[in-house]
Formats: C-alpha cells, sequence, structure tokens
C-alpha cells in the first residue's frame, strides 16, 4: 500500500529487488555444502511464513505445523513411489490432502479460545507424528526410501544448485502473495482478528470462517515445504516432523518477527545457520553429545522477547527508507447505498428486553430514529445505555422485543449482517490497529464493499477494488479532517483523532445509520468543538445519527431529539429544551442542575 510517487521505485523496492539478486546469486557462489544448507534455510522458511499468517497476523498459536509438513512428504512420496505418478503430482495431491485436513481439524479446534488452542494444536501434531512412525504403508520408523529426483525439461534436480533455484522461487512465490494478501482487505481483517473479534465482525468480518481460511493456507505453505523436503531428501521418516520441529518453527517466527513476512524469513536464515553451528561446536565444547543447540534457541527467544519483543526485523526496517502514499490508479468502483427518503423510520427499537440472570439492564425500550436526524441516547451511569445500544449492533441479542433497521428485523442478527443494512458504528473505548496507518484503518471500515478473497488477494487481482477503497477512505479522512494524516501511523495519533478516525472508518462503510458510542469520551474541549463541527457536516450529508454519550453540552449541542434512560428503562423521549426541564430528567442526574435548564 505505502510506496513511492507514482510511476517510480521507492528505495524500499530497489532494496527488495537489489536482495533479490543477491539471493539468485548465492547458489552459485557459495559451497556446495552451504547452498545445501540455503536449500534447508527456504524450505522451512515455507513453514514459518504460514506461521506468520496464522500466528503472527491473526493470532492463533499452533505449534502441529510440523506435522502438516509431514503430510505433504509422505502424500508425494506414496504417488510416486507406490503409484508410480510423476513428483510434480504430488504437490497438488499433497496440497488437497493436506488442505482437507487442515479444514476439518480447523472446524473443530479454532473454536478454542486462550491456551486450549495451543494444546489441541499439541494434540494433534503428536497424533499425526504417531500415525507416521506407526504406519506400515508409510515406512513406519524406518521410513521411505527411493523416493525419485524431480525432473525439469529433462534435467533431474539432484545437484545442491539446481534445486536451492526450485526452493527460492517457491519462497519468493509464496512471500509475494503473502504480501499481497497482508496489503488487501482480507489482509486487513486479518490483523483485527488479532486485537479480538468484535472490530471484524462489527464491519462485516466472517471471522470464524476467515479464521479455518487462514489456518488452512498455512497448512499448505508447509504441505508444499514437505513436497520440496521429500524430493530433496529422497528419504522420509518421521523425525522432522515432530513437536520439536513444530516449536522450532515457531522460535523461528518469533525471533525473526512473527508480524512481519521478511522477518519469517530473516529468523528461518538467523536459526537454521545457528542450529548447525552450534551442532558442531557445542559437543566440541562441553565434551559429550546432545541437543545442547535447543537450549540456546530458548535463551536466544528469551533474550529477543526482551531486547526486541517484535523480533529483529523492526529493528532493520528502522534504517531503512520511509515510504510515502501511493494512490492506486486502477478504476475500480465500490457498490453504494441507496439514501433513505428524509423522515423515513430507520431504526425502530419495540419493548426491547435484556436480561443478565436476575438483572433487567433494559427494561421495556421503545423509540425511534428517522432518516436524517440525530437522536441522543443519555442517562447516568447504569442506565442501560451501552447495552441497548448493544442490542442494536446485534452484539448481544434482546432477550424479549424487536429491533427492526430499514424495516428488518435484527433482534437476533450478527453484527455483520446488521452492518451490511448499513449501520456502522464506532466503539466506547477506541478499538483502532496501532501499528497500520490512519488510511490502512480507514480502509478497514469498507471491508463488506468489496468481495475480493484470499485467493484473489494472493494472486494480486484485487487492486481495482483496494483503489476504489483507498479513494474512499481518503475522502472520508478530509471529511473529518484527517487526511494529512493519512500515512501516519494510527497508533501515533492523540486520542481525539483517533476518535475522529474511528468516525472515518464508519463512514467508509457508506452507512444509512452511523451509532457512536461516547465518541467525545476523554477529549478536550478543543476536540469536542472540532468533533460537534464534523456531526454537523455529517448530518448535513445525509447521515442519520444516534449518539450515546455523557457530555451534555456536546449532547444538547448537536441533537435534534433525546431519549432518557434510568436503571433500564426509558425515562423521557423529547426535543433538548423539554428534556432540560424535565423535573424527573434532572433527579436521574442527582439534581445536577443541565445545560441550558432554566427554573422548572
Amino acid at each position: 500500500m505505502r510506496s513511492g510517487p507514482l510511476g517510480s521505485l521507492s528505495p524500499r523496492t530497489l532494496l527488495g529487488v537489489a536482495a533479490v539478486l543477491v539471493a539468485l546469486a548465492l547458489p552459485l557462489v557459495l559451497p556446495p555444502f552451504q547452498v545445501t544448507l540455503l536449500t534447508n534455510i527456504l524450505i522451512f522458511a515455507l513453514v514459518v511464513t504460514g506461521l506468520v499468517l496464522l500466528t503472527g497476523i491473526v493470532g492463533l498459536t499452533s505449534f502441529g505445523h510440523a506435522a502438516f509438513m509431514g503430510v505433504g512428504a509422505y502424500t508425494t512420496a506414496l504417488v510416486s513411489t507406490r503409484l508410480g505418478l510423476s513428483p510434480w503430482l504430488g504437490l497438488p495431491a499433497g496440497l488437497l490432502v493436506t488442505g482437507t485436513l487442515a479444514a476439518l481439524l480447523g472446524a473443530v479446534t479454532l473454536r478454542m479460545q486462550g491456551h486450549y488452542l495451543p494444546l489441541a494444536t499439541i494434540a494433534w501434531g503428536i497424533s499425526l507424528f504417531y500415525v507416521f512412525g506407526n504406519t506400515p504403508a508409510l515406512g513406519g520408523n524406518t521410513g521411505l526410501t527411493d523416493i525419485p529426483a524431480l525432473e525439469l525439461l529433462g534435467l533431474r534436480l539432484t545437484g545442491p544448485r539446481p534445486y536451492a533455484y526450485l526452493a527460492l522461487l517457491s519462497v519468493l512465490l509464496a512471500a509475494a502473495g503473502a504480501q499481497c494478501l497482508l496489503s488487501s482487505r482480507t489482509g486487513r481483517a486479518m490483523r483485527a482478528l488479532r486485537s479480538g473479534p468484535l472490530v471484524a465482525e462489527a464491519f462485516g468480518v466472517p471471522t470464524f470462517r476467515l479464521r479455518v481460511q487462514v489456518f488452512v493456507l498455512s497448512a499448505l505453505l508447509a504441505s508444499w515445504a514437505g513436497w520440496l523436503y521429500a524430493h530433496n531428501q529422497r528419504f522420509l521418516n518421521p523425525t522432522p516432523f515432530g513437536l520439536q520441529s513444530g516449536i522450532e518453527y515457531l522460535f523461528m517466527a518469533v525471533v525473526g518477527g512473527a508480524q512481519y513476512v521478511w522477518g519469517g524469513l530473516l529468523g528461518t536464515a538467523v536459526l537454521t545457520d545457528l542450529r548447525e553451528r552450534l551442532r558442531d561446536t557445542l559437543p566440541a565444547l562441553l565434551g559429550q553429545q546432545g541437543n545442547f543447540e535447543t537450549v540456546v534457541f530458548g535463551i536466544l527467544v528469551i533474550a529477543v522477547l526482551h531486547g526486541a519483543r517484535r523480533g529483529l526485523w523492526p529493528v532493520i526496517e528502522r534504517w531503512l527508507p520511509s515510504a510515502g502514499l501511493r494512490r492506486l490508479e486502477h478504476a475500480g468502483t465500490l457498490p453504494t447505498r441507496a439514501p433513505v427518503p428524509r423522515g423515513e423510520v430507520l431504526l425502530d427499537v419495540r419493548g426491547a428486553v435484556k436480561t443478565f440472570g436476575g438483572l433487567r439492564a433494559v427494561d421495556d425500550v421503545s423509540f425511534t430514529l428517522h432518516a436524517g436526524e440525530i437522536l441522543g441516547l443519555i442517562g447516568p451511569n447504569g442506565a442501560g445505555k451501552s447495552t441497548l445500544f448493544n442490542l442494536v449492533t446485534g452484539v448481544s441479542p434482546a432477550t424479549a422485543g424487536q429491533v427492526l433497521v430499514a424495516g428488518h428485523d435484527v433482534t437476533r442478527a450478527s453484527p455483520g449482517a446488521v452492518h451490511r443494512l448499513g449501520v456502522s458504528r464506532t466503539f466506547q473505548h477506541v478499538r483502532i490497529l496501532p501499528e497500520l496507518s490512519v488510511l490502512e484503518n480507514a480502509m478497514m471500515g469498507g471491508y463488506a464493499r468489496a468481495r475480493a478473497g484470499i485467493v484473489r488477494s494472493v494472486l494480486h487481482l484485487e487492486r481495482a477494488e483496494e483503489a476504489a477503497l483507498q479513494r474512499e477512505a481518503l475522502a472520508q479522512l478530509e471529511r473529518v479532517g484527517l487526511q494529512a494524516h493519512a500515512t501516519e501511523l494510527a497508533g501515533a495519533l492523540p486520542l481525539g483523532q483517533q476518535r475522529l478516525l474511528e468516525v472515518a472508518r464508519a463512514l467508509v462503510g457508506d452507512p444509512a445509520l452511523l451509532l457512536l458510542d461516547e465518541p467525545a469520551a476523554g477529549l478536550r474541549h478543543g476536540e469536542k468543538r472540532e468533533l460537534a463541527a464534523v456531526l454537523r457536516r455529517l448530518q448535513a450529508g445525509g447521515i442519520t445519527i444516534l449518539i450515546v454519550e455523557h457530555d451534555m453540552d456536546l449532547v444538547m449541542s448537536v441533537v435534534d431529539r433525546l431519549v432518557v434512560m434510568s436503571s433500564g428503562q426509558r425515562l423521557a423521549e423529547g426535543l433538548p429544551a423539554d428534556i432540560r426541564r424535565d423535573p424527573a430528567v434532572r433527579e436521574a442526574y442527582l439534581g445536577v442542575d443541565l445545560p441550558g435548564a432554566g427554573a422548572a
């Protein structure tokens, strides 16, 4: 997304080209043993790239990906030795078997939360390891031999240098596809999953399905690595596909930088090379044999987590040239929503009830919101405002009653389904992706307006949609006064601008109804005035707004009508002037005069 000026190559791009040229030269200049080590690094890097996507980006820890590598390796071995088919057919066969198995395992295990998921990956990783070692057709613990070499255009890829180029091509394709994926709508949704599903679901992301898709993709990369490994070694036994190997792959991702594709490659190179050196030097230094390199790996991970918690790659990246904004020029368009006629009922809450055990947090609340209005929902702490807000947005289903959006019953609809009906929201506590730019955060709001999924994104076929999303996001950032900050990291913005960024992100979704959950919380006086001006501009532009807010000065200055809640019930409804004079409302606020309130 971010690169140099249009029509020129940025310094980062030039450095990337230089790195590729160096990599292409290495198999020619290194001695044979080093070329073999390079090939192993490249094969392992495929597995680690999958873990970067799954663990570093999505936040799902897996210790079992070495087993997926084994599935790919054993499948191609059976295809070529038992069936006598071309080893090249072993790659699609391995991908098919691994993808099917990963989809089944993902459907079962990815619903688990916390430490249960890593434990589940350990369980099925160990299970597959013992399947490899105890299945006679797979050679048992003795293994499979006489796996044929790959042939390309009549050339047998048995020497270390030709095979290194095949492995290098595989890694370059996988890394390029991963980078394309991460710069797409799907990649932004994947990053949103890491901080929890709430933001992703609010903008229409099918969170569980996306988790399974990324899990399968990461397993396919491991299977690809297994195919390369089998025809490079031409012998298989279960040892390389056990739990220890799975842990080492995670070490590689963490040390290099688990949230960066190039970090995964760096960590693989560092640890694989270090392991080979330690295997030779440590037994000589200690005077006895043993897997002492594993101890060193553990110490290294601890040191990295203390000194560079995000891995080695971010440390290197600080020295790379900064990138500007590249405007995508593809002629893409996004679907737009037909405007709702002004005055038509857009939101209709009918007798909403929400209970938590014996507590009635929302008790028979009804109100309507008409297109073109700004409606304020106010009340003292504990009044039930946020709970009612969650009923409207689909975060929490109502126990009784109905919630209708544009005539559609959304009482028990998911947040994504509510969003697709034209509802966008902000959050009481700011929820942005701090490691992404302001522009990328805003583009997240348009997820449901685009269609490109994982496959199109990996193949870089989503550029037209990305260009349209970028234009829309820039327009909405300008609308809230943040266009000048588009290339800055969102986490570096002050709180007031982060809240405006949330508004811009919601507007990219082309909402008919915008729900703001305490947008003025923590803002200074000047920032509140700026927010009020933005809300008036939005209303003038045809946006209908429901605002939950404690700041009475802000609310009274921008809303058309107010609904007041107290103890879960609707206490009053009316114009701001009427609400100011309502004795019950003033009593609910503990006798504190509301702004503009005169004598009762």
